[in-house]
This record gives structure tokens, C-alpha cells and sequence, in this order.
């Protein structure tokens, strides 16, 4: 992992230094003159609406020639797709295919649709969810958040490596992007002293949907820092990206409560567009190399991740973390997917 100092952790995480980076900081812009997507092939989670609508715009004015967009809904993504092709002017390839993240069938479907393509050059999970109330998943037994953001997401991310190897070169690997947020650098994660971790989350009196959403993104954090350290960046440059907060979407849940009435105030006050916020994604995917590998990317910069996966209690959980997501998903058999990596 980058090293940071102490002290560049811990401030970075502040909420005066995250209004800071609302109020005057931004994502680059990327130019069709800097960067030419021409005869690549890219996917996108959620790309219907919100940062993954934009972002789908970004790549194409780039030149993209074919670009997956992965949804829950089809219908939905139907209807995005009417307006890149727009954007594109007719000179790009756009799919619709359909992903629930929530469902590991559907995940593995698919992957195994990902494998009959010519090429895949770029993946850029964009898709998450924050939920207001505690649900399980009938399928599962996950509490929909945990499900989606991380359970879904890693096996997402193990079975998507090897195609992204076989169809690119150690000297010129695939790009994996996924989103992250601030919001891990404040989570309480009331169920790190549990053990296991996994099934605490499962437990409704521990469910609180303010700080739900930030540890699942933490669990994210954790996740990245355990890939790198098992997956060399000649497999798959894999990062994450945060593209603060956005006008978005993302709080749909809480639309009419006074949670939502609070979030439209701060997004009125410190709230990107979305077409901004996007830049982060477009930037993670494009902008950084074997460099970014296992790192956090803010406003086009590496930087450090919530402080809590610095420290040793981070450490220890990571590997916990790791080690009970591994057993979750051992009928994909990821353990032996890492492995075959790097032999």
C-alpha cells in the first residue's frame, strides 16, 4: 500500500477537510484529445441513472466503441441507452445487459457472458445501494446492504480478474474501478469486535441505516487493501474511486422522511453534479496506473483510505474480513481464482 504519514490519515478524514473538498476541490476533466477510447470495451454498473449515467456519457464523448451497461432493471437501462446514443451520435456499440448484485446467480451469469466477449478493456462498478430499513435477502440470509456493497461486490470483482487477464497483457492490463465514499472514514462499525463479522450484520437491533452505509464501504476499503496484497497489478490495475458527494440519487430510499429532507439541504449547500462527481470514475479507470493498484483515488489524486484500515485493529480485521468473505463465496471457488492468478 502508499505510504501516508499519521498525520495527512487522520486529517484527511475530517469533516472540515471534506467540506474543504466539496466546496473547492474537483475531479479532472478528461479531453478527447488527452485520451481515445477508440476500439475498447467497457462496462458500467448502474449506468441508467445518477454518476453511472454520466460517467456512460464521459467514456463514449472519448470515443468508447462498445459500452455494457450492467443493470438491475433492463427496462431502465433501455431508456439511458436512448439518450447515449445521442451522445454518441450513432458510432458506438451500447448493450443493455441485465445484473443484480444482490444475487449471486445473477453475478456468475454474468461473468460468464463477460467471457464471450472480443475484449474488455475497462470495468467500472458503479452499482450500490443505501438502504433505510433492515432487510434480508430471502436468498442469502444478508442484510441487503452488506449483501450488495460487499458480498456482491467482491464476487463480482474475483470473478471478473480472470477474464480481465485473458483478454489484455501483464504490460497492458485491464482497469477495475469501484466507487467508495468519505462516509467510511466516520462509520462506526459497531460489529468489528464480533466474530465472526459477517452474520452480526445480519442482526437487526445492531442495524442503523446512518452508519450502515459508510461501513459497508469501509468493508470495501478492507477488501481492496486484502486483493492487492494477493493480485499483482499485471493481473488487473484495481482501485477505488470517491466522487464525494453527489446529486446522485443514491438516497431515493429516503426521499419524504426527514432524512431526506436533511441530505436535499446538504446537497443544496456542498452537493456536486453528477456529471462532476462522474469525473472520478472516468479518472480512476483512465488517469492512473499499476500505481493506483490497492488505492483509494480522490480528485485525481491517490490518497489515503478511512483511518481505521491503517491501524492495527484494521489490520487484523481486514484479515478476518477476508478470511469469512473467502468462506462466504467458496462455492465460486474464488480462493483457488486468486491462486491461479498469480502462478
Amino acid at each position: 500500500m502508499a505510504e501516508f504519514s499519521s498525520a495527512a490519515i487522520e486529517k484527511r478524514a475530517t469533516q472540515g477537510a471534506f467540506v474543504k473538498r466539496q466546496l473547492f476541490g474537483e475531479p479532472p476533466a478528461i479531453s478527447s484529445r488527452e485520451v481515445s477510447l477508440s476500439g475498447k470495451t467497457a462496462i458500467v454498473t448502474g449506468g441508467n441513472t445518477g454518476l453511472g449515467f454520466e460517467c456512460c456519457k464521459q467514456l463514449l464523448e472519448l470515443g468508447l466503441s462498445r459500452l455494457i451497461i450492467a443493470v438491475r432493471t433492463p427496462s431502465k437501462g433501455e431508456e439511458a441507452k436512448k439518450q447515449l446514443l445521442l451522445t454518441s451520435k450513432g458510432k458506438s456499440k451500447i448493450e443493455i445487459t441485465k445484473l443484480d448484485l444482490a444475487s449471486y446467480d445473477s453475478i456468475t451469469a454474468f461473468v460468464e457472458y463477460t467471457k464471450t466477449l472480443d475484449r474488455l478493456d475497462i470495468v467500472i462498478n458503479n452499482a450500490g445501494v443505501c438502504k433505510r430499513a433492515f432487510e434480508l435477502d430471502p436468498r442469502t440470509g444478508h442484510e441487503e446492504t452488506i449483501q450488495v456493497n460487499h458480498l456482491g461486490n467482491s464476487l463480482f470483482v474475483i470473478l471478473l480478474l480472470p477474464v480481465l487477464q485473458t483478454k489484455n497483457s501483464p504490460d497492458h492490463p485491464g482497469r477495475l474501478s469501484f466507487v467508495s465514499s468519505d462516509t467510511p472514514a466516520w462509520a462506526k462499525f459497531k460489529e468489528q469486535t464480533s466474530i465472526p463479522i459477517l452474520p452480526a450484520f445480519d442482526n437487526q437491533t445492531s442495524f442503523e441505516w446512518s452508519d450502515r452505509y459508510g461501513t459497508s464501504k469501509l468493508l470495501g476499503q478492507l477488501f481492496l487493501r486484502e486483493l492487492a496484497e494477493r493480485v499483482p497489478s499485471s493481473v488487473a490495475i484495481v482501485n477505488a474511486t470517491n466522487p464525494g458527494l453527489c446529486k446522485s440519487g443514491l438516497d431515493r430510499e429516503f426521499r419524504g422522511s426527514l432524512a431526506g429532507h436533511v441530505a436535499r439541504v446538504m446537497q443544496a449547500a456542498l452537493a456536486r453534479k453528477a456529471s462532476v462527481g462522474a469525473r472520478s470514475l472516468t479518472d480512476a479507470a483512465l488517469n492512473h496506473g499499476a500505481a493506483s493498484h490497492g488505492q483509494y483515488i480522490e480528485d485525481g489524486k491517490v490518497v489515503p483510505m478511512a483511518p481505521f484500515v491503517y491501524r492495527p485493529q484494521g489490520e487484523k480485521i481486514a484479515k478476518q474480513l477476508w478470511r469469512e468473505t473467502m468462506d462466504e463465496l467458496a462455492f465460486a471457488h474464488v480462493e483457488e481464482i486468486i491462486n491461479g492468478l498469480t502462478k
